[in-house]
């Protein structure tokens, strides 16, 4: 039974009667806990809501297209609260944060409700049989699993989790039932690395077609690790040598199953100082939200987007700054030179960021906070306007990890601040004006 918040004007459930603060106990006989029972049981012409109102107890039958909404609202987006993750992973960034930000940063999700309409990461780890038994009933596919290992023992240690053992087994059933998996595997230096790491490969690869992409991603070591599992970054040599056991692999793949499956994160290859690999070996792209392939497909769009400048006043002065952290440091520069070359009154300064914040070992540009910025680009030579990712952002738009707005900043630089996505397009379109 879920409690009815609101009910949007001229819809069905306002002309069936429904009002705020009415309880909707079932639809058509099956009961509501939460959004996924609501959204299934939905998908009907006609639905027959059983409702509780004060001492009443009453029934509200609606005739609709099969996929129409009726016009509820409910009081948070998943119609209750979200599901804790119950790990202690060795590698966990939140248990890496430091003390005094935001209570929400805090919070460790592990939702399978959120895999499915988010795009979230989880561990298999809460879930119940009947858990499972609905994933399947319903079909909400895919749904993406942060695996990291396969071996049931390893897992265990690694999430510190005596259910994490048995993830093979719940994807089995998965596959079985024909649910697309997409997989991602944290690496953590001597633990999941070399041997296991193949076994890994060869488990998932076994679940294929169902497992359709796995992404490989270094563990982000912040510099709060006091008193937690013992954890060293990889050096440049030994990235270089996980891309190559990883491409090894997935070469193997692509020959058995026209895929490669895997594939590794754009870190790696940074920190590797090895070139990008081609738009051919990313496929669609399945694992860009992970760092996989961003690169390679921002380049590509900067590139048809600089072939035909002829919408634009290339005469134009810009005078302006773009500010970005160490890891896309070189290519940003890279592709504001190329621009400068086509427009040669483009004056735009790219300035480079070290997270001091959260320690050295982090270097993507999404994890700088706003008191960086302001301590590294004060009395800097900013133009007109500042730009910086929206990744930098949480996802409402409005603060930087630290909890500083970007109206904050941008009266403690004197300088106009706009914010573009990691979109090769839009970064020529913005940085021309």
């Amino acid at each position: 039974m879920v409690e009815i918040y609101g009910v949007e004007p001229g819809s069905a459930a306002e002309r069936a009667g429904l009002r705020p603060g009415d309880c909707l106990i079932s639809i058509n006989g099956h009961e509501i806990t939460d959004v996924l029972d609501y959204r299934f049981y939905l998908a009907e012409p006609q639905v027959t809501l059983k409702i509780h109102r004060g001492p009443e107890l009453f029934d509200v039958s609606i005739e609709k297209g099969e996929y129409d909404d009726i016009g509820l609202e409910f009081r948070t987006f998943l119609m209750d609260e979200k599901r804790t993750c119950r790990n202690k992973c060795v590698f966990c960034f939140i248990d890496q944060l430091p003390p005094g930000m935001r209570e929400s940063l805090y919070f460790k999700d592990d939702d399978s409700r959120m895999s499915f309409m988010m795009g979230n990461y989880i561990t298999l780890t809460n879930l119940s049989e009947k858990d499972i038994d609905r994933i399947i009933l319903m079909r909400t596919s895919p749904l993406n699993i942060s695996v990291h290992t396969t071996n049931p023992e390893l897992r265990v240690k690694m999430l510190n989790n005596k259910r994490a053992g048995n993830v093979m087994e719940h994807m089995r059933r998965f596959a079985s039932a024909n649910i697309k998996l997409n997989c991602q595997i944290v690496l953590c230096k001597g633990l999941n690395d070399g041997a296991e790491l193949d076994r890994t490969m060869a488990d998932l690869a076994s679940l294929w077609p169902a497992v359709q992409s796995v992404s490989v991603v270094p563990a982000g070591l912040t510099k709060y690790r006091e008193g937690l599992y013992p954890l060293e970054p990889f050096s440049p040599g030994e990235c270089a040598d996980i891309i190559g056991q990883v491409n090894a692999f997935s070469e193997r793949c692509l020959e058995k199953c026209s895929s490669r499956i895997f594939f590794c994160a754009d870190e790696f290859y940074i920190k590797a100082n090895m070139p990008i690999p081609p738009a051919k070996d990313y496929e669609d792209y399945p694992q860009l939200e992970n760092g996989v392939g961003m690169i390679r497909l921002m380049q590509n769009e900067f590139d048809e987007a600089v072939s035909d400048l002829s919408d634009f006043d290339l005469s134009r002065r810009r005078d302006i700054s773009v500010a970005t952290g160490e890891a896309a440091f070189d290519f940003i520069s890279g592709l504001v030179e190329a621009l400068k070359k086509k427009a040669p009154n483009l004056d735009c300064k790219v300035y480079k960021i070290k997270n001091e914040y959260f320690g050295e070992n982090i270097t993507v540009a999404g994890l700088i906070t706003g008191v960086d910025l302001y301590r590294q680009l004060r009395g800097k030579q900013l133009g007109e306007t500042l730009y910086l990712t929206r990744s930098m952002l949480r996802s409402e738009g409005d603060m930087f990890l630290d909890s500083m707005t970007p109206e904050e900043l941008s009266g403690l630089l004197g300088v106009r601040i706009k914010f573009i996505a990691n979109d090769g397009f839009e970064f020529v379109n913005v940085l021309l004006g």
